[in-house]
């Protein structure tokens, strides 16, 4: 064979390889892409967001236990105080004079005790030494009036300590630390005490506990359940530039109101610096309906509302669609209660490109970076 003949041998078979490289690729056309991700457990839940209130942990408006005039005011509003400070001083005359007559009178009662006791004990020792020289009823009258004498001590001790407690009324001291937020009277001013039928008698200051606040929000019927002490909230105060802060629930009232078919949650909220201020509004999120290691997809993979479905790449990369129960929704995820297993990948995006029993290529993907290519 010359070299020519050789030349179109070799040019003979290098085409007829080409003819079957071609056919070749025409037998194993590229899959289509589905981006996939797969079914993982989480621990799912539902956020509440509840507009809340700031208000004093304590507050209380000071009346005078006694009638008198204000002879000094030492606070105004604003002013923070300490428990046991005295803030305001009241003048009621005619109280000094009882209790110095009530002093005089404690005095003379002692003084007849002693003239009492003396006489009694002189008699008894008398009696002692020479029997019925004393008469009997002498002793027994002595007895007496030294026991008569010893009461009227105590009854005049007590008047005193009633004089005495009238006159510390006269102090108007702080209960608790806290801040001056209103006051009521000026120097001068007829304060009269305050009773429990008279609503109409003036309170001299308001005294608010604003170190520790509670935060109440009102929590809907539908989510009392899901109400445990301890529970993380989340916090945003929009009227401090957003502040935010995670607090735990203290207590809540265990009632539902008829009217607002709400129930009342508070959180107690450190306040030292007094940045916060009571009837400031806050938000309050909370987590409800939690699902602990829960199944979970994305709400992109799921089709239906009545009869939900979702198109699941099997092993052999084939596609089918089953049907799934749902649990609880998330902003993004669903919960779900049968038809998929943890692993399991499920096709998010555009389901229409695809049908049940086509083969495709699994692209597991991240959410937002879906790729329909």
């Amino acid at each position: 064979m010359n070299r020519h003949s050789s030349f179109l041998l070799l040019s003979l078979l290098a085409a007829v390889c080409f003819v079957n490289l071609g056919r070749a690729g025409e037998d194993a056309p590229d899959l289509p892409r589905a981006a996939v991700v797969p079914v993982t457990r989480e621990d799912l839940f539902k956020e509440l967001t509840i507009p809340a209130e700031f208000r004093p942990y304590q507050e209380v408006a000071l009346h005078a236990k006694v009638s008198g005039y204000v002879r000094e005011m030492k606070v105004d509003f604003g002013d923070r105080v300490k428990a046991g400070q005295i803030l305001a001083t009241l003048e009621v005359p005619e109280l000094q004079d009882e209790l110095h007559n009530a002093q005089a009178t404690w005095q003379k009662a002692q003084a007849d005790h002693t003239n009492a006791d003396l006489i009694f004990t002189r008699l008894t020792a008398v009696n002692r030494e020479h029997p019925n020289l004393v008469a009997q009823q002498d002793l027994d009258t002595a007895g007496a009036n030294a026991q008569t004498t010893a009461a009227a001590i105590a009854a005049a001790k007590a008047t005193v300590d009633k004089y005495l407690t009238l006159a510390d009324y006269t102090k108007i001291t702080a209960p608790f630390d806290g801040v001056i937020t209103h006051r009521y009277a000026d120097p001068g001013a007829l304060i009269q005490a305050g009773t429990a039928s008279d609503t109409q008698s003036l309170p001299l200051v308001r005294v608010s506990d604003n170190y520790l606040l509670r935060l109440d929000f009102p929590v809907t019927v539908d989510y009392v359940q899901d109400i445990q002490a301890g529970d993380s909230v989340y916090v945003r105060v929009d009227s401090l530039n957003g502040r935010t802060f995670t607090g735990k629930i203290t207590r809540f009232t265990h009632d539902v109101d008829a009217n607002t078919r709400t129930m009342v949650t508070e959180i107690e909220v450190p306040n030292p610096d007094l940045k916060l201020i009571p009837g400031m509004y806050a938000t309050a999120v909370l987590k409800v309906e939690q699902r602990t290691n829960a199944l979970a997809i994305p709400i992109e993979a799921v089709s239906g509302d009545k009869m939900p479905t979702v198109l699941a790449v099997n092993k052999e990369h084939e596609i089918e669609e089953r049907p799934v129960q749902l649990g609880l929704r998330t902003p993004d995820k669903y919960e779900v209660l049968s038809g998929l297993a943890e692993g399991d990948l499920v096709i998010i995006g555009s389901r229409s490109r695809f049908q049940a029993g086509e083969k495709v290529d699994p692209q597991v993907t991240q959410l937002g970076k879906v790729n329909e290519n």
